[in-house]
């Protein structure tokens, strides 16, 4: 029976392993044809049959040199790395404020606040491009960056409050009362207790804030006309159809080019958030 038990065990192990490795190959395999179409020619991309891997003699670094070599695209780049910079700070220190309140304070309308905080995240951003149009017309933030930047943070304020008011909760009240003891005020409180003890559940919220600005294309399209105003999504939808046909190497190139900053972004913050995640198991 306990052969049994083990033999059970053994394959319910090595089923899991199995999904996991199929998981990871269908995950792990688009990255891999990505990089492999930006190292091939453009030449060779449309060759029958197609090939997943190119030849070692075809392997080429042209797709990249184009992309490097053009300015406006450098320009794309230092945009979208502002935009989704500035995004991600605002963010976090509204969202921690907002969740700060709403945990530690108790004042009319709280808890409608909170719900209508909830309700708001159900509603897509793109569903309210015509008024959000309207309004960035009147703030006068046309073709610019600006007229990016409060729109993403109002996109990701709802789920940022909702994951950091979850950390606030489990801060003990005592460390408040203690600083209110020594004199401190609600700032000293925020700045000094709620902020650090707050970073592991800052730190997962702002990764998924960062993707958010940084991937985003329908907005950005309606409001930036302008080509070195644009963001990284613009100018990689611009090579569709440019020349009579899509120039798929340069395409894939500048897409493996705007992974980088992602990478940066998660190795970077990659302990706060397993200890965020953890947090949220243990205390959840």
């Amino acid at each position: 029976m306990g052969n049994l038990k083990i033999s059970k065990k053994a394959v319910y192990k090595r089923i899991t392993y199995i999904i996991l490795t199929l998981g990871l190959i269908i995950v792990v395999l688009p990255m891999i044809y990505m990089l492999s179409t930006a190292l091939k020619p453009n030449g060779a991309l449309y060759e029958y049959p197609p090939r997943f891997f190119p030849k070692i003699k075809e392997i080429t670094l042209e797709n990249f040199q184009y992309i490097l070599h053009q300015k406006k695209f450098g320009n794309n780049f230092i945009n979208s790395i502002f935009v989704s910079t500035v995004t991600v700070a605002i963010a976090a220190i509204v969202a921690a404020a907002m969740a700060f309140c709403i945990a530690r304070f108790k004042f009319p309308g709280r808890k409608f606040l909170f719900t209508f905080i909830m309700l708001t995240m159900i509603i897509p951003g793109t569903t309210l491009i015509v008024p959000q149009y309207e309004l960035a017309v009147k703030l006068k933030v046309i073709n610019k960056l600006s007229g990016l930047i409060p729109f993403y943070v109002a996109w990701v304020i709802p789920y940022s409050t909702f994951m950091i008011k979850g950390f606030v909760e489990n801060i003990p009240r005592e460390l408040d009362e203690a600083t209110y003891i020594d004199g401190g005020s609600v700032f000293t409180v925020f700045f000094r207790i709620i902020l650090p003890l707050t970073k592991p559940g800052i730190a997962s919220v702002s990764i998924f804030n960062f993707l958010t600005a940084w991937e985003e294309f329908p907005w950005a399209n309606t409001v930036i006309n302008d080509d070195l105003k644009r963001t990284l999504p613009i100018a990689i939808s611009g090579f569709f159809g440019q020349h009579q046909f899509t120039q798929w190497g340069y395409v894939f190139a500048l897409s493996v080019l705007s992974l980088i900053p992602i990478l940066v972004v998660f190795i970077s913050c990659q302990r706060f958030f397993i200890e965020g995640l953890t947090a949220g198991s243990v205390k959840g």
